[in-house]
């Protein structure tokens, strides 16, 4: 949980220093710019506090930080509704100081939250029960991929801890249920591993037999 705290927070400080010209870049998410991404991570603190706002008492748990992930081999495009709704609430915002102060107030908010629940809480989201420290665990995950998105086109701006990118690459290799190549950095695996970026030949041949799997899109 305390890992999902400093994760949050850097990804939040990342996107504070972010320039108007920085909000018109790509992202590392496909079909959205840096603004689409910042609103998707809006929503996202939206999520989280109404997750922890939805305990289930003794209901039987259904999923872990691992199993709490839906996998597919089908790369997003930004075209499915809601990525095309995240796109059009992004661009209603016009100023990015607006989107900046959303996800600040909202973003906080959640990061309260999740400081203050009770991790053994069971809760219920995207009809899964799991506790509040495994739910905020897959978390961890989430912030770490999108604060490489983040960063994929803006070089200036901070990325993702150390810690955070080694517990990111144990959770997509739990996902996976295999271990990526001891050569490939942490920020290969998840880029490599969730099809954000193309291998190289060299990393291809690494790769058998777990390329089969690959990429492996969270949803």
């Amino acid at each position: 949980m305390d890992l999902f705290a400093a994760s949050w927070a850097a990804l939040r400080a990342a996107v504070a220093d972010l320039t108007d010209k920085d909000f018109e870049q790509p992202s590392g998410c496909a079909g959205w710019l840096v603004r689409d991404l910042v609103c998707h991570l809006v929503i996202d603190a939206q999520d989280v506090l109404i997750t922890l706002a939805t305990p289930v008492g003794t209901a039987p748990l259904t999923a872990d930080a691992t199993t709490y992930w839906q996998v597919t081999n089908d790369p997003p495009t930004g075209e499915d509704p809601l990525a095309a709704l995240t796109v059009r609430l992004a661009a209603a915002y016009e100023d990015p100081a607006l989107l900046k102060f959303h996800l600040d107030d909202v973003g906080a908010a959640a990061g309260r939250a999740a400081g203050l629940a009770d991790p053994t809480t069971r809760v219920t989201t995207q009809d899964k029960v799991l506790t509040v420290a495994d739910y905020l665990t897959a978390y961890v995950l989430e912030w770490t991929l999108h604060h490489l998105d983040l960063t994929a086109y803006v070089p200036t701006a901070p990325g993702p801890s150390s810690e955070s990118l080694a517990h990111s690459r144990a959770a997509l290799e739990r996902v996976a249920g295999a271990a990526f190549p001891a050569s490939f950095t942490d920020e290969d695996v998840l880029l490599i591993g969730t099809g954000r970026r193309a291998p190289t030949d060299g990393q291809c041949a690494e790769l058998e037999p777990l390329a089969m799997k690959l990429p492996l899109v969270l949803g």
